[in-house]
């Protein structure tokens, strides 16, 4: 059987048509794509910034306020216990929240513009 190697390619942007390049960066500019990013960033930013907050106070705690989170809370669980099961709490209701917002706000407009650039391009 015959070595076959993949093409190499100097960028990512070379792997697809000079045409779908120009069509997406017409489009990137378009009010639905803004609107699409501004939809995002409004969920991913704050959640990634409560929740990397979340977590380093964790972790100072953890470090610095030992008395706290060796506090008992019932028999041999502690505040430290909880606190870390609560990072895994948190985490799968981030998911849970971004899938929620993902399929009422993020994806309707994601498909919209998907559909128009496939048309577009003749795909």
């Amino acid at each position: 059987m015959a070595d076959r190697k993949p093409p190499v390619y100097e960028s990512e942007a070379d792997r697809l048509p000079r045409r779908d390049h120009e069509l997406y960066n017409r489009m990137a500019q378009e009010s639905d794509f803004v609107e699409l990013r501004r939809r995002y960033r409004n969920f991913a930013f704050p959640a990634t910034i409560a929740f990397m907050a979340w977590y380093i106070l964790y972790v100072i705690c953890n470090n610095w306020a030992r008395d706290f989170m060796d506090t008992i809370v019932v028999g041999n669980i502690n505040v430290a216990l909880i606190f870390g099961l609560l990072q895994f709490v948190s985490t799968f209701a981030i998911a849970y929240f971004y899938a929620r917002h993902a399929n009422k706000s993020l994806d309707p407009l994601a498909t919209k513009l998907r559909n128009e650039f496939e048309q577009e391009a003749g795909r």
